[in-house]
């Protein structure tokens, strides 16, 4: 007897999907090169629970309306990416302290039809240099980019005790981050430069780490890299957020030099571990779920 499709489709979810099971999932545009399915999919199946994480494509003129249907669908949570993070708030009931301070919020939590923002990235930044024991107390750090991501983590690493200089090829837009981190903070603890010029080269000679938070290397522009590789040195730790490809062109120079360095898959993964534990109040099998990333990565090639 032929097994039915929807059979079919629930075993290969690895749990059958009934009236009971709790909805999260991601928006972005595009959405089809999202691991995040993966990742949350397979953490649901190691722990037994009766949710499914969907990839939802939103163009950004429908941003509202999708915000409607997280509220109206009864879905436990999204994540939010590209191109979302900061307009989304609009549609939001509350938002964070430090989301709002950012104004990048990439997980929502629908709590009996009130949609809460927050941003996870900063704490999984940081929970991810700590998984390869490193801290951001002390350091002095170079951030490439000024967007949703970079924001997160520059407040998160001046929040930790570092020093940041963002670098930016629209130089208003890193020094609007900047001045907002300095006056959080209520000490100069960040500053903007160009990128692309003399000052971002001797702030990478003087810094300990280096985080790409660009698209500059990503697939299937993997070609170019975003500073040249000569501005590298040994003592610096390079953290390339791009995980397609895992080892991109920044980071093959970095290695070439010496320098310690890794991809984004980690800081993907204790992001979304933070969210997962925020919508489910459970502990997310991590080492789980950079296995998913990894295999999904691999299946890409």
């Amino acid at each position: 007897m032929t097994e039915d499709v929807n059979n079919k489709r629930n075993r290969y979810l690895g749990k059958a999907v009934s009236g009971r099971t709790r909805v999260v999932g991601v928006i972005a545009f595009p959405v089809h090169h999202s691991l995040s399915p993966a990742m949350h999919n397979a953490a649901f199946r190691e722990l037994g629970l009766d949710y499914i994480y969907v990839p939802f494509n939103v163009h950004p003129d429908n941003l509202e309306d999708a915000a409607k249907g997280i509220r109206a669908l009864g879905i436990v949570g999204v994540n939010v990416t590209i191109p979302h993070k900061e307009s989304v708030i609009a549609y939001l009931d509350w938002v964070s302290h430090d989301a709002e301070q950012i104004h990048s919020v990439n997980t929502i939590h629908n709590i009996d039809g009130e949609l809460r923002g927050y941003s996870t990235d900063g704490a999984g930044f940081v929970e991810s240099l700590k998984a390869v024991g490193r801290s951001p107390d002390g350091l002095r750090a170079v951030l490439l980019g000024a967007g949703g991501s970079a924001r997160a983590i520059a407040h998160a690493l001046v929040s930790g005790g570092s020093e940041v200089v963002i670098a930016n090829r629209t130089v208003s837009r890193g020094e609007e981050l900047a001045n907002a981190l300095n006056a959080i903070f209520g000490a100069f603890r960040a500053k903007a430069v160009p990128l692309e010029s003399d000052a971002v080269r001797e702030a990478i000679a003087a810094a300990d780490l280096l985080v790409n938070c660009t698209s500059v290397g990503m697939y299937p522009r993997s070609e170019e890299q975003p500073i040249p590789a000569e501005w590298l040195h040994d003592r610096l730790f390079v953290y390339d957020l791009i995980y397609n490809p895992m080892e991109t062109r920044l980071l093959k120079a970095a290695k070439e030099v010496g320098c310690p360095c890794m991809n984004g898959v980690k800081m993907l993964v204790y992001q979304g571990a933070l969210s997962f534990r925020m919508w489910t109040g459970v502990e997310a099998p991590t080492e789980v779920m950079e296995r998913a990333v990894i295999s999904g990565l691999q299946d890409m090639l």
